[in-house]
């Protein structure tokens, strides 16, 4: 008699899980391909100057050190602005946040085709950085009010995945419109790039504002029944109890510093994958822009793949810790393979293959380890401030620039970098790791 009555309990629990299954699939297929396809403008407004400046040097005369600088200013637009956007997320709504973040971004990327002195460079990029600030943390934010903690890494990699499939965008379409576009109407090439790709950020921007609902419950495509079980699976939140005064207790947790050095040290490996592949390669003696391009495609898309599936093993496995010091233990061997290199293309290629898939794999574990360490009232502001760390990496750019000038190479930076990712595996396993154990204890015995 037992049994049978856990045997039917089993099928029943089977049944509402696969009908859950089915409500949060329908739910990503309508959301996450517009985001993915606004976090990508994003990433191709922002990393087009990669390729940019292989031209833009030779047209207006602008050094690496100066071409850092104006990476890092975008960076600094981010930093200031991150937080301020993402406290007005819940009063504006994500649709209205939406649209003001990327129409005025698309305006000022595609306004970076009359840039002709240092200083409008440098005003222009941080102005991209000020407006972008609060996109990404909003919509990971915007994610946590659909899907419960255990969804959440195969969502935000799904999402993230804009981020390495831009290098898809940035290496051949970039490559193609500098070399076949220069000269057409009295353009460079570069300028018709900046034009190109800043304009599709403003025509999402709108569609987002007319497509997006601000919650499950404003959602007419869900039924009644669907609107319940997304209640249900977000109702009992794991972590600590709500927040009174979500800034405050954002800056008094902890855990928000130590994912935030997380994030600025993920960030550093990033930009030097974004910014300055372009130059490594060039270095091995490729000199032709669209071949440049085509190369730097291939870690991207490897990059992309890795992430998808690295998230959704995580998820199946309801596993996080592990799986995030194994990603950067990856993207460190990556970046220590580039540098071992010494300048040989097949080395750098494999090395940035396997850095960026490591790299790339890490967030959205990070992610998700984040928005269940955090109190679902402080989410919006330590997300933010978590973000703002990150952005802080920023200044890494004009580092990287000052390195190479003074030694001819990117090698220091790229061992500097892999030394900060190894103090971030030490944290993770001897400090955050342990107190994300003590915590979710703490609260199993408050809900018994």
């Amino acid at each position: 008699m037992n049994t049978g009555m856990e045997c039917s309990t089993d099928g029943g629990g089977r049944a509402a899980r696969s009908e859950a299954d089915r409500v949060f699939a329908r739910i990503t297929r309508r959301l996450v391909p517009l985001l993915f396809l606004c976090y990508l403008t994003a990433f191709v407004n922002r990393n087009n100057i990669g390729l940019a400046k292989l031209q833009m040097q030779g047209a207006l005369g602008f050094t690496d050190a100066a071409y850092g600088v104006a990476a890092s200013a975008f960076f600094v637009g981010i930093l200031m602005f991150e937080l301020p956007s993402n406290l007005m997320l819940r009063r504006v709504g994500v649709r209205r946040t939406l649209l003001r973040i990327m129409v005025l971004w698309g305006v000022v990327a595609a306004a970076t085709m009359f840039v002709r002195t240092p200083g409008q460079f440098y005003t222009l990029r941080f102005l991209l950085g000020a407006f972008e600030a609060g996109f990404f943390p909003g919509v990971v934010v915007y994610l946590t009010f659909w899907f419960p903690p255990e969804r959440r890494a195969k969502v935000i990699a799904l999402f993230m995945t804009a981020a390495a499939a831009a290098g898809l965008v940035t290496g051949p379409v970039s490559g193609w419109v500098l070399n076949s576009m220069s000269g057409v109407a009295g353009l460079d090439g570069w300028q018709w790039l900046m034009l190109l790709e800043g304009v599709p950020s403003i025509v999402l921007g709108v569609i987002a504002y007319r497509v997006l609902p601000e919650g499950p419950e404003h959602a007419r495509w869900l039924s009644s029944d669907e609107r319940r079980i997304v209640q249900q699976a977000l109702g009992a939140p794991e972590g600590p109890p709500a927040a009174r005064h979500p800034l405050r207790a954002a800056l008094r947790e902890p855990c928000v510093y130590l994912l935030g050095f997380t994030t600025f040290s993920l960030g550093c490996a990033t930009n030097l994958l974004i910014f300055w592949l372009p130059s490594i390669i060039e270095a091995t003696g490729v000199t032709n822009l669209q071949h440049v391009g085509l190369y730097v495609v291939i870690p991207n898309l490897i990059g992309t793949i890795a992430m998808v599936w690295y998230g959704r093993r995580s998820d199946r496995r309801r596993e996080r810790y592990g799986h995030f010091i194994v990603a950067v233990g990856t993207g460190i061997a990556g970046l220590c393979t580039m540098a071992f290199s010494h300048g040989a293309l097949p080395g750098v290629i494999a090395g940035a293959i396997v850095a960026t898939s490591g790299i790339a794999s890490a967030y959205p574990v990070l992610w998700a380890i984040a928005t269940r360490l955090l109190p679902r009232d402080a989410a919006a502001a330590g997300v933010a401030l978590i973000s703002s760390m990150g952005a802080a990496s920023g200044v890494s750019s004009a580092l990287f620039g000052a390195i190479r000038v003074r030694t001819g190479s990117l090698d220091p930076a790229l061992y500097l970098v892999a030394l900060a990712l190894v103090a971030v595996m030490l944290l993770f396993a001897c400090v955050i790791r342990p107190k994300a154990a003590e915590a979710a204890l703490i609260n199993q015995e408050l809900r018994s």
